[in-house]
């Protein structure tokens, strides 16, 4: 079933799908086309910010394909209809929203991205060394290559200087 929090973003000649629940606020969205993708701005999606090849590039570089594309001539008639549906639905969900809706609560899970942060999902806080909250999140990305710009959070950088896993 269609989950109501994904939306669809047009610029006439593509569009970009994207599945909150996939999204694990790895960053590399905003962080290379702030023009284009800026939670603070609402809608946080703006497909006019940037030219549509910039856009396919960093919507490739999406770790767990929370955000995808397509070119509009090839929607579907669903996508299409569902498309124009969104495009006049009211209520936007941003990644900052996400975490501040009600959800089913399920039991925190951590797995490892190959090559890559780890991935906690489920209901969880994080504490910060002082003691005091960091963020209550559903779903994060946690470095695992310590050279993040925004720890303990994971930013991508484990793929510019290429991170691998251990193999003992």
């Amino acid at each position: 079933m269609d989950d109501p929090r994904n939306r669809q973003y047009t610029n006439g000649e593509i569009t970009v799908f994207w599945k909150p629940s996939r999204c694990i606020h790895a960053t590399t969205c905003f962080r290379e086309l702030l023009e284009v993708f800026n939670p603070g701005r609402r809608p946080w999606v703006n497909m006019e910010g940037a030219p549509t090849r910039k856009i396919i590039e960093v919507v490739n570089k999406c770790p767990t394909q929370a955000l995808t594309w397509k070119y509009n001539a090839d929607l579907s008639r669903e996508e299409q209809a569902s498309l124009k549906d969104r495009q006049e639905a009211k209520a936007e969900v941003t990644p900052e929203t996400l975490t501040e809706e009600a959800a089913e609560i399920k039991p925190a899970t951590v797995r490892v991205m190959r090559n890559g942060p780890l991935i906690v999902e489920g209901e969880f806080k994080i504490i910060g060394p002082d003691g005091n909250q960091m963020k209550t999140l559903r779903m994060t990305s946690i470095c695992r290559c310590g050279n993040s710009g925004s720890m303990p959070f994971c930013d991508g950088t484990h793929r510019k200087i290429g991170f691998t896993d251990f193999n003992g």
